[in-house]
C-alpha cells in the first residue's frame, strides 16, 4: 500500500467498483468522515451508491471493459474528481498490479497492498512459494507445468484424480477436475483456454484433489509498521462450481487446536509476503486427514466480511482506510474476541431452475428482512433494473447468533420473511440449504451443495414446495 505519513488523513475517495461493495465504501468512508466519490458506468449513473456519494464520475459505457476495467479511466478519474485515494472493492481491478502502481506514479493512494504484494500474492506458483518459506503447509502438487506431458508426470507421482488450475486465477475459473490420465490432454487445453481469457494468462499447475474437504479462510489486517493481527476464520464450503454461495463466521466443525494453527500460519505468510492492509488466507482442510494445505492469498476485502465483522465488532472496511491514511491498526490481537456465529446468503438474480442462468430485470418489489440480529449489504431497492453486464449479486443477508443453532434458526425466520418481484432470486435455494439436516449438523464438504442438495429435488422443503406451490 502506499500510504501516506501517519498524521495525514485522505481527504478524498474514489470508489473503482459499483454495486453492494460500491454502497459499503461509501458508508465507511462517511463513517470515517472522508468525502467520497464514485465511479460510475452509463448503467450505474442513478445506482444506490452514485446517490449516497458526495459526487460522481463517469468512466464509460456498460461494459467492464471499457469501464470499470480500465486503470487509466480509473486514475484519470480521480485526478479529475481531486481524489487523494482509489478504494477498489473486490473484483474488477482490485487485485491487478497495474491499477496500485498506476495509483502510486500519479500521487495517488491505493486502498490495499502494493503491486509488489498483489503481483506475488495473485500469482498462485509464487503465492506457494512464499507459503513454504513461511512455513506453512502446501498441497501435493506442481509448480508451473508447461505442457500436458509434465502434468501427466506430476499426475502420476501425486495420483489421480487431480485439479488443473489457473496459475494466475480465482473464484474456480481456470479451474478443471481430471479423474483419469486419458482425460488430462482435453482438460488441460480448456482449463489453459479459460485462465487465459479470464486472466490473459494461461499459465497452469496442478494440484492434489482432496475429495472431503472444508474452504476455510483467514482475514488478517496489518498496517505499514509491521503489526499484524487475524480476526479469526471462517467456512465457505458451500460452493457450486468452485463459486462461494453461503459463509459462516467462526469455521465451527473444526476443533479448537485447528483453528490456532490455522491462524499462526495465516499470519505467518502475511509476514513472509510484507502484507499491509486487509486480506485473507485461505486453506483447504482435508476431513480424511485432519490437516489443511494453503490454496491461495486474496489481496483484498472479501466478499464475505460481513461475518467476521459480526462476530468481531471489527468494521474491516474502516480499517482499510485507516491503514491507507498511514495510522497503526487500531487493536492488538488480544482485542480480538470472537463472540457468537454469523451466516451470510448471497441472494442473486439467477434462476436455480434454469442452470442459475442470470435474471437481469426491474425489481418491482424489494422488500427485505429487518429486525436485530440482520444486516443486508445491498444496492438493490424497488424499481432498481438489474443490468446484465455485471454479476447477478443483489445482496448479502448476514444474520447472528449467540450460536450457530440460534443464528440458522434466525437465517430462517429471516429468508423467509424476504420477498422480491420481478427477477429470480436464489432465496428458496438458501432456504433449501438451511432446512436441510446436513447443514442443521454441519456435516458438508466443498461437494455437497452440487452432489447433495442440487442433485436431489426430493431435498426441497415442505415449505419451499408449499411457497412454490403458492406461486403456481
Amino acid at each position: 500500500m502506499t500510504a501516506v505519513t501517519q498524521t495525514s488523513t485522505l481527504r478524498r475517495v474514489l470508489v473503482a467498483n459499483r454495486g453492494e461493495i460500491a454502497v459499503r465504501i461509501v458508508r465507511a468512508c462517511r463513517d470515517e468522515g472522508v468525502e467520497v466519490v464514485v465511479a460510475v458506468s452509463d448503467a450505474d449513473q442513478d445506482s444506490l451508491a452514485a446517490r449516497l456519494a458526495d459526487g460522481i464520475v463517469h468512466i464509460g459505457p456498460p461494459s467492464p471493459t471499457q469501464s470499470y476495467l480500465r486503470v487509466g479511466q480509473i486514475v484519470c478519474a480521480a485526478l479529475l474528481a481531486r481524489c487523494d485515494a482509489v478504494h477498489p472493492g473486490y473484483g474488477f481491478l482490485s487485485e491487478r498490479p497495474a491499477l496500485a502502481e498506476a495509483c502510486a506514479a500519479n500521487g495517488l493512494v491505493f486502498v490495499g497492498p502494493g503491486a509488489d504484494v498483489i503481483r506475488r500474492g495473485g500469482d498462485k506458483v509464487a503465492a506457494r512459494a512464499a507459503a513454504r518459506r513461511a512455513g506453512v503447509p502446501v498441497g501435493a502438487g506442481s509448480d508451473t507445468v508447461e505442457t500436458v506431458r509434465a502434468a501427466m508426470d506430476i499426475g502420476a507421482d501425486i495420483g489421480f484424480p487431480v485439479l488443473l488450475k489457473a496459475a494466475a486465477g480465482g473464484g474456480g475459473r481456470g479451474m478443471v477436475r481430471v479423474d483419469d490420465p486419458a482425460e488430462l490432454a482435453t482438460r488441460f487445453a480448456v482449463a489453459s483456454s479459460e485462465a487465459l481469457s479470464a486472466f490473459g494468462d494461461g499459465r497452469l499447475y496442478v494440484e492434489r484433489l482432496v475429495e472431503n474437504a472444508r474452504h476455510v479462510e483467514v482475514q488478517l489486517l496489518a498496517d505499514t509498521y509491521g503489526n499484524i493481527v487475524h480476526l479469526g476464520d471462517r467456512d465457505c464450503s458451500l460452493q457450486r462450481r468452485y463459486q462461494k454461495v453461503l459463509e459462516e463466521a467462526p469455521a465451527s466443525a473444526l476443533p479448537a487446536a485447528l483453528h490456532h494453527r490455522l491462524a499462526e500460519a495465516a499470519v505467518a505468510l502475511g509476514r513472509e509476503l510484507d502484507y499491509v492492509g486487509a486480506g485473507t488466507v485461505e486453506f483447504l482442510v482435508d476431513l480424511d486427514r485432519d490437516e489443511f494445505v494453503f490454496l491461495e492469498v486474496n489481496t483484498r476485502v472479501q466478499v464475505e466480511h460481513p461475518v467476521t465483522e459480526m462476530v468481531t465488532g471489527v468494521d474491516i472496511v474502516r480499517e482499510q482506510l485507516r491503514i491507507a491514511a498511514g495510522s497503526p491498526l487500531s487493536l492488538t490481537q488480544d482485542d480480538v474476541v470472537v463472540s457468537g456465529h454469523s451466516i451470510e446468503c448471497r441472494i442473486n438474480a439467477e434462476s436455480v431452475g434454469s442452470g442459475f442462468a442470470p435474471s437481469p430485470g426491474r425489481v418491482v418489489r424489494w422488500s427485505p428482512p429487518d429486525g436485530p440480529g440482520i444486516r443486508l449489504d445491498t444496492h438493490v431497492f424497488t424499481g432498481y433494473d438489474v443490468p446484465p453486464h455485471y454479476d447477478s449479486l443483489l445482496a448479502k443477508l448476514i444474520v447472528g447468533g449467540t450460536d450457530r443453532d440460534d443464528a440458522i434458526r434466525n437465517l430462517r425466520a429471516a429468508l423467509a420473511a424476504f420477498e422480491v418481484d420481478g427477477v429470480d432470486t436464489t432465496i428458496e435455494l438458501h432456504q433449501r440449504i438451511v432446512d436441510h439436516p446436513d447443514f442443521q449438523t454441519d456435516n458438508v464438504n466443498t461437494k455437497w451443495l452440487e452432489r447433495v442438495l442440487l442433485a436431489d429435488p426430493a431435498s426441497m422443503s415442505s415449505t419451499t414446495q408449499r411457497d412454490a406451490a403458492a406461486r403456481g
